[in-house]
């Protein structure tokens, strides 16, 4: 990764810079060599504020951390980042389009901690065959916005469903 460090009111000192580096090559297997990692120190009356920017395909991974020291402001803004980055691999939605900026065996790596998917409620029914219209008149009876209804003309399951403006939608299979 590529560092560029500067100082705002704070004339940074090699041991900064080498506690920063150090913590921050933690985050080396996330990203390629050419990543460009911003961080500025600062200091505002006993403030110590260090500010961590790595800007990656249409988004900015950044953090920011203020303490007493600034050491202590390095460590914390380390597992920020670490968050973050986890948070994001989760959101990427084009993998080839982001996967540029991140290590291959990172994205491969099925290790993160997924938030677990619960249902909660489960329910069963006849699905009789009906049309369409009728199937949004039932729909209104119940005060539902969607109805599952096997359709009988093609004898398919289809869903019809309230959209905005008091109209309807339907969703039928494709064949």
């Amino acid at each position: 990764m590529n560092y560029i460090i500067s100082g705002k009111n704070l004339d940074v000192t090699e041991g900064l810079k080498s506690a920063v580096m150090d913590k921050l090559d933690k985050l080396q297997k996330y990203f390629t060599d050419e990543t460009e990692v911003q961080v500025t120190f600062s200091v505002e009356k006993e403030r110590q504020k260090i500010e961590v920017t790595i800007p990656v395909k249409g988004n900015v991974i950044r953090a920011e951390q203020v303490s007493d020291d600034m050491y202590v402001s390095i460590d914390l803004v380390e597992e920020v980042i670490e968050r973050q980055v986890n948070r994001y691999k989760k959101k990427l939605v084009d993998q080839k389009q982001n996967a540029a900026f991140f290590q291959k065996d990172f994205l491969e790596d099925e290790d993160v901690d997924d938030e677990e998917i619960k249902i909660i409620r489960s329910k069963r029914f006849a699905v009789k065959p009906m049309d369409a219209e009728e199937a949004c008149i039932q729909m209104e009876l119940l005060g539902h916005n969607f109805f599952v209804f096997r359709n009988a003309e093609t004898d398919e399951v289809n869903v019809v469903y309230k959209r905005k403006g008091n109209t309807y939608g339907l969703i039928e299979p494709e064949n």
